[in-house]
């Protein structure tokens, strides 16, 4: 007999997909994009040349890859737990 899988176990694979878009683009992004540092805008002019690729996303501490690892191991924990919770309410 198929049965539905719980809307807990639903929403815990929705974050961990969103975890996992968004940590492999990041990732992604940090092997691609060229290394800039913060530029701070005095005049009007100077924003005209802003590259988007030049965003911080996170805080300097952290970098965008590191950052993206972080998500998809939390998506993979997410997954994980969204199985279990199936299988617990089975």
């Amino acid at each position: 007999m198929n049965r539905q899988v719980p809307r807990t176990a639903t929403a815990l694979y929705a974050i961990a997909a969103t975890c996992t878009a968004i940590g492999a683009l990041l990732w992604v992004r940090s092997r691609t994009a060229p290394r800039f540092s913060v530029l701070l805008y005095g005049s009007s002019l100077d924003t005209d040349s802003y590259s988007h690729s030049a965003w911080r996303v996170w805080s300097p501490v952290v970098p965008e890859g590191r950052l993206g690892l972080y998500l998809l191991a939390a998506a993979l924990v997410l997954a994980t737990a969204a199985r279990l919770v199936s299988i617990w309410r089975d």
